[in-house]
């Protein structure tokens, strides 16, 4: 954690920097690695300079694409996937992140993510009366998250926690029904994408989910797919949508209007 001594004010770090670090090891074999920050009015900009191989301009973006890797001096240690920084590029769109790459074929980068700072509270004010603010905000929703991308999982995971929910991620409907029990388990919100594996879709997995429940269960649907049929057949279900890209803030607010009659029912 980057404290700093003149405030109660912390950086929410996520798990970026260690996949910055593990592909400044890979691909530096002389030189040096070094990991700081800079602080800015309301964040922190941690940074990872290597003095590797360096990236071609041209490839700049090639390498947040899945599958994608540059060649590692020492074959014999390049054993990724080069899903790696696919995967902290998802997750930091999720949380709004920025990440930043500047390098230098032959000499060397530098992989940087902006995150923000957040309130330290103290030991009495966690205990205080500060826990029974907002009684119709998202604070103990039971929410389960379908999605079949391990990455949005975990970025949906760390956003909707930050919020207070109580949350439950999958990969499809058979794994979320490993992990919960619809019949006796509370949950106020089922979040599905509509395109899952295996030619399966959310409305699908919502089904198999709905089916097992004696009360209602509200759905908010996820799609990239701006098909009015489509837009019609889930709305004529009686799920809520949203298209991506789908914004935190925007995500929030739909949510605080969806479950805003939790607390009084």
């Amino acid at each position: 954690m980057f404290f700093s001594g003149r405030t109660n004010r912390f950086p929410v770090v996520s798990a970026d920097t260690a996949n910055f670090l593990s592909n400044a090891i890979r691909y530096t074999e002389t030189g040096r690695i070094i990991l700081g920050c800079r602080r800015r009015a309301n964040s922190i900009v941690i940074e990872v300079w290597d003095t590797g191989l360096g990236i071609p301009e041209e490839k700049l973006q090639e390498i947040f694409q899945e599958f994608r890797r540059l060649r590692p001096q020492d074959p014999s240690r390049d054993k990724g996937l080069g899903l790696g920084l696919a995967i902290v590029d998802k997750i930091s769109r999720v949380l709004e992140h920025p990440i930043r790459v500047r390098s230098t074929e032959g000499k060397g980068s530098v992989f940087s993510v902006e995150v923000p700072l957040g309130e330290l509270a103290l030991f009495s004010e966690i205990q205080g009366p500060r826990m029974q603010e907002a009684p119709n905000g998202l604070n103990g929703a039971d929410i389960w998250v379908i999605d079949n991308e391990r990455a949005i999982c975990q970025g949906m995971h760390t956003l909707l926690s930050g919020w207070g929910c109580n949350v439950v991620t999958a990969l499809s409907l058979e794994d979320l029904l490993s992990k919960v029990d619809p019949r006796h388990d509370p949950v106020d919100m089922l979040i599905a994408d509509y395109h899952l594996d295996d030619d399966q879709n959310g409305v699908d997995a919502a089904r198999g989910v709905a089916k097992l429940m004696d009360t209602p269960l509200n759905v908010l649907m996820i799609t990239a797919n701006y098909n009015k049929e489509l837009k019609q057949d889930i709305r004529e279900l009686g799920y809520f949508l949203m298209n991506k890209p789908v914004k935190p803030l925007k995500l929030k607010t739909t949510l605080l209007h969806l479950l805003k009659d939790r607390n009084a029912q």
